[in-house]
C-alpha cells in the first residue's frame, strides 16, 4: 500500500474534515474516495466538466506545478466565480510535500 498524507476541506459553510489521500492518488480521487461532499466529479477525472473545482490554500497553492491549458480551459466554466486559487482537483497528483494540504470547497460544482 502506498503511503499516506493528510489532506484538509473546508466547506462553503466554514465546516472542516481532514482525510487520508494516497501519494499518487489525485486529490478529486481521494475526495470522493472519501465521500467529500462537495467535489462532484462528475467527469470521473476526465478533464471535461469542472465539478471538482477546490480553492487551494498556500503555501499549497504557489508550490503546486502551474496549470496547464486544458484546465485553464475548463476553468472558465466553473459555477463558482474562479479565484487565482482556483484548481481541478482532478489534475492535483498527491505527494509526500502535499501533506496537510487545505483546500476550500465552493458554495456549488452547478
Amino acid at each position: 500500500m502506498k503511503p499516506t498524507i493528510t489532506i484538509h476541506f473546508i466547506a462553503a459553510d466554514s465546516s472542516r474534515q481532514s482525510h487520508r489521500g494516497r501519494i499518487g492518488q489525485s486529490l478529486m480521487a481521494a475526495a470522493t474516495a472519501s465521500d467529500v461532499d462537495g467535489v462532484a466529479a462528475d467527469c470521473g477525472g476526465l478533464l471535461t466538466c469542472a465539478t471538482c473545482h477546490v480553492f487551494v490554500a498556500e503555501p499549497f497553492a504557489s508550490n503546486l506545478p502551474p496549470p496547464d491549458a486544458e484546465e485553464l480551459a475548463m476553468l472558465a466554466f466553473t459555477a463558482t466565480a474562479r479565484q487565482p486559487n482556483s484548481r481541478l482537483s482532478c489534475q492535483i497528483t498527491l505527494t509526500a510535500a502535499l501533506d496537510g494540504l487545505t483546500v476550500r470547497l465552493p458554495a456549488s460544482q452547478y
